[in-house]
């Protein structure tokens, strides 16, 4: 759980007056991070688009990207594959790590994260319907969909879990995301099997971001951009969420829009990441929790170094995905969750001590 200390107001004041709070921040290390990480992501990046099956000197790449020469082989491969695949992964990293910033901060659940709560496998399981019943379909109607599936997933799992005696609480809620993924998961393969369009569905499942193409980020990137925007401008009100409902409505937040405005926010970003690159899990889960400890609870710092490091993460973990054995790729989600599943059992033995 988010800790933050709520001060008693037992000096004087006005009656009924809301509580004063006090959070931890830490803008020094905030500030570090945005400036370092970005630095980081920026050389991330130009390895990322020099080394591959193919090495291409860093001089190429800026030859590339500033004075580009369609009848250069390099310049092709730069610009046709690598830089919408590194920007992709970017991109998408920022959004997963945000959507999981959000969701931690709404629900006080510390395991909440759009893999673990249904809504990766929600938009998969649209995207396979997608595929079976109208082949073929434009990028921006599959992003809608992925939209709509991550929604349905989500309203699942909470209803779900929900049902349970003695209510919600983080375990439950994750275990009715497990549950509820598996079965998704099991259907869009069901459907992947009888309709043969297993081999389209396999990237999506394995994770990554190889396919990414230009015109996928000009779709992506407009909803990305207002999500981004949105989540930031309620960003105090996320902060006050994540101290309780009854200290927010103290404050004056209008807890039930902020909810809805903040739910609007992770459906896009995670529709958006999997229609994108699949099913990459736990950057969500990962990335919020190294945030909060580096730079304290205060959401306005929380969301820009997430999505910062969620980027940085992602990034690395394709160029690692590609250089384990080359020439042949190594899924970006395997890479992952090699890191995200320890770390996840160890917020689940330390979420059940505290319950």
């Amino acid at each position: 759980m988010i800790r933050s200390k709520v001060a008693d107001n037992d000096k004087a004041g006005p009656a009924g007056a809301a509580p004063a709070v006090r959070w931890r921040s830490r803008p020094w290390a905030a500030t570090l991070i945005l400036t370092g990480g970005l630095a980081a992501l920026v050389l991330g990046m130009l390895l990322s688009v020099s080394l591959g099956a193919e090495d291409i000197r860093f001089a190429t790449v800026w030859e590339a990207v500033f004075r580009f020469n369609r009848h250069l082989t390099q310049h092709q491969i730069i610009q046709e594959l690598r830089l919408p695949r590194v920007l992709g992964g970017a991109i998408v990293g920022a959004c997963f790590a945000v959507a999981g910033a959000i969701m931690q901060g709404m629900t006080r659940n510390p395991l909440a994260d759009s893999g673990l709560l249904g809504l990766n496998a929600g938009a998969g399981f649209a995207l396979a319907l997608c595929f079976a019943f109208v082949p073929g379909l434009p990028y921006m109607y599959l992003i809608l969909y992925s939209f709509v599936g991550a929604g349905l997933g989500a309203a699942l799992v909470y209803g779900i879990g929900s049902l349970a005696r003695g209510g919600l609480t983080p375990i439950r809620l994750v275990l009715a995301g497990a549950a509820l993924s598996a079965l998704l998961t099991a259907l869009s393969e069901g459907v992947a099997l009888y309709y043969r369009i297993g081999q389209d569905l396999a990237f999506w499942y394995a994770g990554g971001v190889a396919g990414t193409k230009w015109l996928q980020l000009k779709i992506m990137f407009p909803w990305v951009a207002v999500a981004m925007v949105g989540a930031f401008a309620l960003s105090r009100a996320f902060t006050m969420l994540s101290l309780g409902d009854n200290v927010a409505q103290g404050l004056g937040v209008r807890t039930g829009l902020v909810k809805l405005g903040g739910a609007a926010i992770v459906l896009i970003l995670a529709g958006a990441g999997v229609s994108a690159v699949g099913v990459v899990g736990f950057v969500g889960l990962i990335i919020p929790h190294i945030t909060r400890r580096l730079v304290g609870v205060d959401y306005r710092w929380i969301i820009p170094c997430s999505a910062v490091l969620g980027a940085l993460l992602v990034v690395f973990a394709d160029l690692a995905a590609r250089m384990l054995n080359p020439p042949h790729e190594t899924p970006v989600g395997a890479i992952i969750a090699l890191i995200g599943v320890p770390f996840f059992l160890y917020l689940a033995r330390k979420e059940e001590r505290e319950l």
